[in-house]
């Protein structure tokens, strides 16, 4: 088994916050939704490693009634965790590294999306 994607929400004509954060922030690839779904609203990203293999995949559905994820949240492990933290402050987005060094064998922070939904970002020690 292995995981296929991870779907957080966002409200009615959200997408644009969606991609400034997932896009602009955690540097990942819009892709196209399959036109069966595109009419549903929403929009997906992808992270590729270094061979160009699809290595997470992240769905942003419309939702209504919208209710922030506060605590589930998918979590994200990225090469360079300060280079993420800054990419995010630069956008106005929160980062919270109080709990940075309380994950054995990485460093990580989180942050919450444009919506209020939370993301968790680790790098290997």
């Amino acid at each position: 088994m292995r995981l296929h994607h991870v779907q957080v929400a966002c409200p009615p004509a959200g997408e644009d916050e969606a991609r400034r954060f997932y896009g602009e922030g955690l540097a990942m690839t819009e892709v196209d939704k399959p036109a069966d779904l595109a009419a549903r609203g929403g929009c997906w990203f992808r992270a590729y490693d270094d061979a160009g293999a699809v290595a997470a995949e992240l769905h942003v559905g419309v939702e209504e009634p919208f209710a922030a994820a506060r605590k589930a949240h998918p979590a994200f492990v990225v090469d360079d965790l300060d280079e993420v933290a800054g990419r995010l402050r630069a956008l106005g987005f929160a980062v919270d590294e109080s709990q940075r060094d309380s994950f054995p064998g990485h460093v990580r922070l989180h942050a919450f999306d444009g919506h209020g939904n939370r993301v968790e970002v680790l790098q290997p020690r």
